[in-house]
Parts: structure tokens; sequence; C-alpha cells
């Protein structure tokens, strides 16, 4: 069936290539309608508390997100006009200030005390904008814009808002600038390692054309993450190379086959590449696939649309570029070279022959390896990781300077309880370390301010049929054990009193953030382990050649991820979830094709261990070189020219990963193999009758 479907596209390459480059047209349109969710948070289970709190206060209050504003060195009548201003702006629900309470002709000191300590200090005040959408929403992103606009730089704004919209500006700004270093980079080692000049512009055209299939067809979701957007293209590049050089490899091996019968040479390398890389390409997916057993969503947002990218790479690699090759077949001949990379026959002659001393590597490292992947430092503040020069950061200190603020946290009480329980519980709260004070409608009322001039558009806008809102401030950052400690305090509090009452905001969220990935990190390795090791038992018929191989690249992991530990280095909770089974899923290819040649030389060759080792070793050396590059080039481009730390972290480990699972595999698995060649024998099921 294979041959026949070979031989099909070989016939209709012309048809083939008009009709995939008319596909790209809607692709393309699909590519620019898909929105770009720029709100990791956004990710978390609909299930928490916090998460659904979000909703409620959306449909209770019309707000779903406020950002705190800064304003120094201003009289209050210019305050004020400014607040009208930023009123004026688009999806701004509300900006709570001073005059919101009293007339600004009633001097300060007529506050109450939380409200004047809340809203002034020295020559700085501060206002809470209101929003009408959640916090990653477009409409919220561009109120925030319109916002810095209004505000020049009289003011300041602070808030998880204002982070969101830096990331949005950062990736639209960065993203068309690595995935270009990212390309130029892969050109360059494919210009290096091909044989002709022609050949890596078809490969990069071919995968070109499937980024723009996946990232077209991402339209049936709606929206992706930012982080799925930024790293499918340079890891859709990276993976799938592999399938383009199978191809041609297959190819120009079948024109010395058939005498130089192109057509039939092509469809023979269609045939024979369509089993290598459906069985390499699974291996891949599967890596892929256990992201989407993370209980964070933006897992599954990633797995899925990588899924989808190796997919197309296979179907492009099958289709459009034989056709592409068969059409330009003399331009290639025309641009043939000699080979820039020299025969590695001698080195992999050394490397086999050291085999102990590989060994004697591997125990030595396995220890501190395996030490260092157990005890590196994770954070998950989102915004430590962006550069400090962006307007949210100068916000944000500002916020912290003026008025020793770094969080606000929402307590959403639930309605029915006592003006003495809230006043009691409130008394409770603000005995929490780290809560500065707490506003809410019961903050009016105090002998200085009669509760029946409060306003009433205040009261509306602080209570519903269901709710009454409270605003709670901590000294504390979000994703710190002092945050999470306090917010586990506010909550036993609040919950004594009223058991539907919630507390939410940032810093919870990044609490449940920090609870849920702290299981992920562990439930996706083992899911993506115990997946990949099912299907090269499959594949092997063997239970002990899994093992070696996932152990191999396991080690590899190890290696990669214990730099960070002992570096010093801390790492974004997404780098340290999605890295380990990326890794597996994507160099384990190296480990197979070694393997897979040593497989075939003791049981259809008889060779012995040695002459079949060697074999295995010297024929896969130069391809293992070589898709590690690739995918060492992809990811390396990100490296140096992105200033998203989530984004950054996550392509330096797949770069040095690339780099680290290829010299295992060369240096680890023929002495593995060397030393169980026995034991594989014994358990696998076409090797049980040799010799050994």
């Amino acid at each position: 069936m294979a041959i026949n479907f070979g031989k099909w596209i070989a016939r209709h390459r012309i048809l083939i290539i008009v009709l995939m480059v008319l596909l790209l047209i809607p692709s393309a349109i699909g590519y620019i309608k898909t929105r770009i969710n720029y709100d990791i948070l956004s990710y978390l289970p609909k299930s928490l508390e916090t998460v659904s709190g979000q909703d409620i206060m959306v449909d209770e209050f019309g707000m779903g997100a406020f950002s705190m504003v800064i304003v120094e060195n201003m009289e209050n009548k210019d305050v004020a006009k400014l607040e009208e201003d930023l009123e004026a702006v688009d999806h701004v629900e509300k900006v709570i200030w001073y005059d919101d309470i009293v007339d600004i002709s009633l001097p300060v000191e007529m506050l109450p005390d939380r409200f004047q300590k809340a809203l002034f200090n020295g020559d700085a005040t501060l206002m809470i904008a209101l929003f009408d959408d959640t916090t990653s929403s477009d409409d919220t992103m561009d109120a925030v814009t319109e916002m810095r606009k209004v505000v020049g730089q009289k003011a300041f704004i602070s808030g998880m808002s204002g982070v969101v919209t830096d990331i949005k500006n950062l990736a639209l700004k960065e993203m068309p600038i690595y995935v270009a270093v990212a390309a130029g980079l892969a050109l360059l080692i494919l210009l290096l390692t091909m044989d002709s000049f022609v050949t890596p512009f078809i490969f990069l055209g071919g995968i070109g054309m499937a980024i723009v299939f996946n990232m077209g067809t991402n339209i049936i979701f709606g929206e992706i993450s930012y982080i799925t957007q930024a790293l499918t293209a340079i890891l859709q590049l990276g993976v799938t190379m592999d399938y383009s050089i199978f191809l041609l490899e297959s190819y120009e091996a079948d024109k010395v086959r058939f005498e130089g019968d192109k057509q039939r040479a092509m469809a023979h390398a269609i045939s024979n590449t369509f089993k290598s890389v459906t069985s390499s390409s699974v291996t891949t997916i599967a890596g892929f696939a256990a992201l989407c057993f993370m209980t964070f969503k933006l897992g599954m947002d990633l797995g899925i649309v990588m899924m989808k990218g190796v997919v197309f790479g296979v179907i492009v690699c099958l289709t459009f570029l034989p056709a592409m090759i068969l059409c330009c077949d003399n331009l290639i001949d025309k641009t043939t070279h000699k080979n820039l990379i020299p025969s590695m026959d001698g080195l992999s002659k050394k490397i086999v022959k050291i085999w102990p001393v590989a060994l004697i590597l591997f125990a030595v490292l396995i220890v501190p390896a395996y030490y260092g992947n157990k005890n590196y430092d994770i954070y998950y503040n989102i915004d430590s990781g962006l550069p400090q020069d962006l307007d949210s950061a100068i916000a944000n200190k500002k916020l912290q300077e003026k008025f020793e603020m770094n969080n606000v946290h929402v307590l959403m009480l639930k309605n029915g309880m006592s003006v003495k329980d809230k006043n009691q519980m409130q008394e409770e709260m603000e005995q929490v370390d780290g809560v500065k004070w707490i506003l809410g409608i019961n903050s009016f009322v105090g002998a200085k301010f009669p509760d029946d001039m409060i306003p009433k558009e205040y009261r509306d806008m602080l209570k519903s049929d269901e709710y009454e809102l409270e605003f709670i401030c901590s000294d504390y950052k979000s994703a710190t054990d002092e945050v999470n400690a306090q917010l586990a305090s506010l909550n036993e509090i609040v919950k004594r009193y009223s058991p539907d009452s919630m507390v939410i905001g940032e810093a919870p969220l990044m609490k449940d953030l920090q609870d849920t990935t702290d299981i992920d990190l562990a439930n996706v390795n083992y899911v993506s382990i115990a997946a990949i090791f099912l299907i090269i038992l499959i594949t092997f018929k063997s239970i002990s050649i899994p093992i070696i191989l996932v152990a191999i690249i396991e080690f590899a992991i190890f290696l990669n991820m214990s730099v960070p530990y002992y570096t010093n280095q801390s790492l974004p909770f997404v780098a340290s979830i999605v890295i380990g089974t990326i890794q597996l899923g994507a160099t384990v290819d190296y480990a197979i094709l070694m393997t897979n040649r040593y497989v075939k030389e003791r049981t259809v060759r008889h060779k012995s261990k040695k002459e079949a080792i060697s074999i295995a070793h010297k024929t896969s050396i130069k391809s293992i070189i070589i898709s590690g590059l690739c995918l060492f080039a992809s990811t390396f481009g990100v490296t140096i020219s992105s200033s998203i730390d989530m984004i950054q972290a996550i392509c330096v480990l797949l770069s040095r990963g690339a780099v680290i699972s290829t010299i295992v595999v060369i240096l680890m698995l023929p002495a593995m193999l060397t030393v169980f060649d026995k034991i594989i024998c014994k358990t696998t099921w076409d090797m049980r009758k040799i010799d050994y």
C-alpha cells in the first residue's frame, strides 16, 4: 500500500505542489485569526475556588480585574481630572479614589484611618481602576494600553493586567526575530551537513509549510497560549527535520539502486520513509501527549498543538517534499558539493573501543545528576522573569516604594453576615502577618464618618445581591512562602465566619498554580516514561531494550536539569514540567536509530556483538549528530533573542538537552549494548536464538 501511495505522489507531483500551496491560504487566515492568550493563570482548572471566584466577580459586579494607579506630586484637583480621564477609557468600569468618598474640598484628615493609610503617603496618592472584563482579556489589555497613554509620565499603572499587556507586547515584538534566528541557524547546520546548496532551502520550505498548516488549524481551538505560539514553530522545526533527511537519503540510495529511474526511486523512498518516519514520530508524539495529562491546561494546549505539528510534519514530508525534490532534482545535482563534514568512522571506532570509560563516567555522574535534578529551585512569580524596565515592573516597584504594597487580595463575602461578625472578622484578618489594611463598605463607618454619608454609587459597586467585596493589602509578593502562609491564615478566618466566602486574586491564583503544577511535574514524567517505554517494547518486542534506552535518555535529562542546581539558577515552573517529557520524546529517537541497526546486524546479518555494535555506531553517528544539531540550532536562537524568561528558559534547557542527549547516546549506548548484549538477546523476541 505504501509503495502505491509513493507511486501516486511521484506521478502527480505538480498537482501535489499546487494543492499544498493553495492550502497555505486558509491556513494563513486561520493563523492570523487564532487568538493568543497571554495569561497562563487562565489555564488553571475551572474547579478551583480562586478561578470560579473570578467568574463570579464578573457576573456579580461586572468587573474581573483591577490595577493600582500611583500618582506623584499632583494636586487633588488635578488627580480628580486624571481620574475622570481614566474612567472615560473603554472597559474601565470605575476608578476609586478620595473623591468617591467625600468632596475633595474636605480635608484628608476627615477620612477614616484605613483610607488615609491606603490612599495617601506623602506626595503620592493611589487610585484603584476596575475593569469590566478579566485580567487577560483583549478589552482589558487594550484598556491598560490606553490608560498608559492617558497618564503618560504623570502616573504608574501596576497589577497583573499591566504585566500581561507587557508580555503581549514583548512576544509580538520578539517572536518574528527568534523564529528568523532559529531558521537561520538551522539553515546553517543544513548547509554544513548536506551535500547540496539547494536541499536545505527545500527542507526549510517544507517544514515552514507544515508549521503554517499547524498554526492555521489552531483556529478550531479558538485560542492558544503565547508560550505555545512561541515554542511551536521552533520545536516543530527541531523535531521534524529528521524526516526530510530520511527521505532524501533513501531517495539518493534508490536512485543508484534503480539506475537513475527517479520516479520509481522516489516511490520506493516514500514507502521506506513512511515506515521509518511514522515509527520515529510515534515516540515524539507520545512525549507531547504526556503533557495532556497535566491538570494545568497549558500542558494540553502545548501538547495537542505539538502533536498536530508532528503529524503535519510527517504529511508534508511524504507529499510536498518528495514532489519538490523530484521537480528540483536537476538543480540539486548541479549544486552538489563536497561533504563538509569529514568521515566519522575513526571517531566511532575510538568511542566504541573505550566503552569502559563511558561506564565509569556514567557511574560517577549519575548520583550528582540525580540529586541536582531533584533539588533545583523553581519560581512561580510570572513577572519576575520579565525585564525590569517594563512599564509594569516600574509601576510595581513604585507601588512597593510609596505604599509598601506588593499584593492586593479580593475578599468576596457572601451576603448574610452581621455587621458585628464582619467587623470582628476584619479585625482578626488585620492581625495576620503582612496584612497592611482592609478596605470595604465597613471601612467608612467611624466617629468622623457617619454611615449615611457613604455614597450610594460606591455601595452599589462593592455590594451585589449575593456578595460584598473588600480589598486586602499585603506586604508580601506573589508566589512566596510568606504570602502562601498569609493566604492560608486569611482563608481559615474567612471560612470560619462564612464558608461560602472566598479570597481571590493574583496571589491566591499563583498559590493554586504552585499546588497544581507540583503534582503535574511528577505525573507528566511518569506518563511520558511509561508511554515511550511501551512503544519501544512493542517496536523491538523486548523487555530489556526499552529499559536501557529510556534509562540513557533519563540520565541525559538528569544531567541537563542538574545544571540549574549547580549554577544556582531558578527555573520558571513551566520549564521544569515540560522539559523532561519533550527531551525524552524528541531525543529517544537517537538511541532507537542506533539500537535498530544493532538488532538488525545481530539478527539478519548474524554479526557478533562487537561487530554489530561497531557497525550500528558507525552508520548512525552522523545522523544522530545532525539531528541533535538541528534541535540545538532551532532552540538556541530563542535563548539569545528572547527576554521572556518563561520562553527563554525552556529553550535553554532544550538546546542544552539536545547536545547532552546526543553526547550521551553516542558515548553511553555502545557501552550499554556491550555490557547487556547477553541479556538483550535473552529478553528480545527476535534475538532469542542468537548464539552469543
